[in-house]
């Protein structure tokens, strides 16, 4: 199966956003995807946290998750849209929301993210609890291939990849592919993205799929990039470094299954 970890770097305009990210989609097509995943936040973003309050959509309704199936019928595609701003508790609250849409264009499920970035080194200064609801519970599925295998997915959000927690629990599920829509800063990740990402494909046996924001942005936020696929032996199969693109890479059943019978690491497990 080709999949593709879209790359971008959005601003604090809607409307830019959604047809960036629709002319990348377009280009996964063109260049054989059958599953495209956006970057956290593809939607916006804004010059203030509480932005995206304001684009907030009750779920299943929204010009957000309207363009999402569309692309994703439209194309033909799986779409995993990233994340965007699904209301919570309030007015002034939000999840911010992992989706995934089938080829038919409905949404067959959804994620929110669990574990909230805080990071303050005296010149940076961030935390997503200020408007963010915490997500209750990870969320798999199941995507049957062209060729006729079933892969089971695993959903996860940017700062969920430093909990190793979670991802052992994916593998204990089966999960053979793990979806990690990112918009780490340039400090953490320039320290920890790389290494991270190739941990969480080698200690579970899978395949990593990492989309990311990557660049400069309007309100001056600086974004790491280097979207990637890892295959289970933790090799990067394909990456691009900075600014907007398309990173397409082929899994392989076969390679996963080689793998994991030479190496039966995940029979071994005691906890």
């Amino acid at each position: 199966m080709k999949i593709a970890a879209i790359q971008m770097v959005s601003t604090g305009v809607l409307a830019e956003n959604l047809q960036q990210a629709r002319s990348l989609l377009e280009q996964a097509a063109q260049e054989g995807a059958e599953l495209a995943v956006l970057p956290e936040y593809f939607c916006l973003i804004g010059n203030h946290d509480a932005d995206k309050l304001a684009i907030q959509e009750e779920f299943g309704s929204g010009p957000i998750q309207s363009a999402l199936a569309d692309a994703a019928r439209t194309l033909g595609l799986w779409v995993v849209g990233g994340t965007l701003p699904l209301s919570a508790s309030s007015r002034d609250r939000v999840y911010n929301s992992s989706l995934v849409f089938d080829p038919q264009g409905a949404c067959v499920a959804r994620y929110d993210k669990m574990h909230l970035f805080r990071f303050d080194n005296g010149v940076e200064s961030y935390d997503e609890s200020r408007v963010l609801d915490q997500g209750a519970h990870p969320t798999r599925f199941a995507l049957p291939s062209r060729d006729g295998h079933l892969w089971q997915v695993g959903l996860s959000v940017c700062y969920d990849l430093r909990f190793a927690e979670l991802y052992r629990g994916y593998a204990r599920d089966g999960v053979d592919l793990l979806l990690v829509p990112s918009a780490f800063t340039h400090t953490t990740g320039q320290a920890h993205w790389e290494i991270l990402l190739r941990a969480r494909a080698i200690e579970n046996l899978v395949y990593v799929a990492a989309a990311a924001q990557g660049g400069e942005h309007p309100n001056g936020r600086r974004t790491w990039g280097q979207s990637m696929v890892v295959d289970p032996w933790g090799l990067i199969l394909a990456q691009r470094a900075h600014g907007a693109g398309v990173v397409c890479a082929e899994l392989s059943p076969h390679t996963l299954q080689q793998r994991r019978a030479q190496l039966p690491a995940l029979q071994h497990r005691l906890l």
